[in-house]
């Protein structure tokens, strides 16, 4: 692939950033309120978490079913009028969740998010598109660092507007939502040329026609179930922290949302500053493979903690976990052309959803099954445990997958 010139690159990965920032701080912000507003219009505390670990797992839903499509999409007519229609229905979509008076509207709502969320798609391809295949690790841990600064101040924010209303954070999104609109409007520039432009197909666009992607090129298929066992474990924390923090540790909507900003700020320092040095260093495949273990020794120090500071403790070196996601989407989008990428990204986001699905319900059911007054599982802390298995496994199969992949050349 041949780079632009280099002041326009760089303005171009600017504007991205700045809209992914925006984007995912409007999402931060109703995290330390959602499964609380759940628990209200359910009337039941404990169903909150079988609801919420539901409504997650809507969203995968949706995420699955419409990341291939807008993916092929943007390798059809472009990534910036995509990423320009997606966030403007996130911020038509916040507005109906803050109006929402019971739970079906609220599922309404969170069916609207994950269509409008797969724009994620378009934003992991338009850096592809304009960052050269040994510097996509990076870029790729730029937009990671985005997403995290995203979620520093939006669930810090969050978690203040949350002590005054449960619905105040959601209209403070749709603020946010619609603001990286109008920034995308005015700066974003397109970065597909047409030239390099593919047709779309249904056959693509489909999700499980964008999965044959990925058995099209038999040395992404291994990478593909590490990527669904990162994002498993992942949606742990989507499902069930919020309820188990206030459980276990009796932290409200406040003290939720400076924890999850301080999560964001050691990701952000993770993806933003270590993942190009580490990876100069060590390697793809190595810096993937260690950032999943230590993903897998932090999450069961959390689940073995019995106080909050030592919860705290162990989010430094679940912190390293970052190191793995820039580098398995690296791995994988040096495996096909310029005009699969977007395809790619709906397949991998396709991938996420399938884990985004099963998880959360996996999960709330766990943690449903170890609170209450008799509960099934002994253990409150049984969920961490079961995703620290998942990402040692993720580990084990990412050092062989990784292995393979070293022995192909980029396509």
């Amino acid at each position: 692939m041949t780079a632009p010139a280099h002041p326009r690159r760089t303005a171009a990965i600017a504007f991205i950033l700045v809209t992914a920032l925006l984007d995912v701080m409007s999402m931060g912000i109703v995290i330390p309120v959602l499964p609380q507003l759940i628990e209200t219009l359910s009337g039941s505390s404990t169903s909150a978490g079988l609801w919420n670990g539901l409504f997650v797992a809507l969203w995968a839903a949706m995420q699955f079913l419409c990341s291939p499509v807008i993916g092929s999409l943007s390798d059809r007519f472009g990534r910036r009028p995509v990423i320009l229609i997606s966030v403007a229905g996130l911020a038509l979509d916040y507005v109906l969740m803050a109006l929402a008076p019971n739970l079906w509207w609220l599922a309404l709502g969170r069916i609207l998010a994950g269509i409008t969320s797969s724009s994620f798609t378009s934003t992991f391809a338009y850096m592809a598109d304009i960052t050269p295949p040994e510097g996509r690790a990076r870029g790729y841990g730029l937009i990671g660092a985005a997403f995290s600064a995203g979620f520093v101040a939006g669930p810090l924010l969050g978690g203040v507007l949350g002590e005054i209303s449960h619905r105040a954070p959601f209209w403070a999104a749709a603020g946010l939502s619609g603001l990286a609109f109008l920034y995308g409007l005015i700066v974003l520039p397109e970065s597909l040329a047409p030239e390099k432009r593919m047709a779309f197909s249904w056959r693509r666009a489909n999700p499980f026609g964008a999965l044959q992607l990925l058995r099209s090129h038999p040395e992404l298929s291994s990478l593909a179930i590490v990527n669904f066992l990162l994002y498993f474990a992942h949606h742990l924390f989507s499902a069930v922290f919020v309820l188990y923090a206030g459980d276990r540790y009796g932290w409200g909507a406040w003290q939720v949302g400076t924890l999850l900003a301080m999560v964001g700020l050691l990701d952000m320092a993770v993806q933003g500053l270590l993942v190009g040095p580490v990876v100069k260093r060590l390697g793809d495949r190595t810096t993937m493979v260690v950032g999943l273990g230590f993903g897998a020794v932090g999450i069961a120090a959390m689940g073995l903690a019995p106080t909050g500071w030592l919860f705290v403790a162990a989010m430094f070196p679940n912190a390293l976990w970052g190191l793995a996601m820039p580098t398995i989407q690296s791995l994988m989008t040096q495996r096909v052309s310029e005009s699969e990428q977007g395809q790619l990204q709906g397949a991998n986001n396709s991938v996420g959803a399938i884990a985004g699905i099963v998880s959360p319900l996996f999960f709330g059911a766990v943690y449903s099954a170890s609170v209450g007054t008799r509960p099934i599982l002994p253990f409150i802390g049984s969920a961490f445990l079961i995703a620290a298995l998942v990402l040692a496994g993720a580990a084990l199969l990412g050092r062989a997958a990784g292995r393979k992949q070293d022995g192909h050349a980029p396509a």
